[in-house]
């Protein structure tokens, strides 16, 4: 296994600690369900308790791919003026503005992140 796969892993119960990202909102915690050796290709369950608000983060852009599905609960996109809930899917390239957000009663979320497409090499 290189640094860049993912573990091979079998069904089981995750059980690994709930944090709080670097950075993140108040009330934002996730749990690592699979990353690899550098961290940059990661999945995760990322849970935001009621009355989460992400507005001081403003607009957010990032330099890797991410993938959020919603498991329960909704979220409230504050640019779009829009509330997400149970099923939607986004999938983000690198560089996509997303956000601020809002969540009244809490969301779960599952979230896949990996790499950009690497530079072209200069000449």
């Amino acid at each position: 296994m290189s640094g860049r796969d993912k573990p091979e892993l079998e069904f089981h119960r995750p059980s690994g600690a709930w944090q709080a990202p670097e950075g993140a909102a108040p009330g934002v915690r996730e749990q690592t369900l699979a990353a690899d050796g550098s961290g940059a290709h990661r999945t995760a369950l990322v849970r935001w308790e009621p009355g989460t608000d992400t507005s001081r983060s403003g607009v957010v852009r990032h330099d890797f791919w991410e993938e959020v599905y919603l498991i329960e609960g909704d979220m409230h996109d504050l640019t779009l003026g829009r509330t997400f809930s149970r099923g939607d899917y986004a999938c983000r390239p690198p560089g996509m503005p997303h956000g601020p957000w809002t969540s009244d009663g809490g969301v779960t979320m599952l979230v896949i992140t990996y790499p950009g497409a690497d530079p072209e090499p200069s000449v």
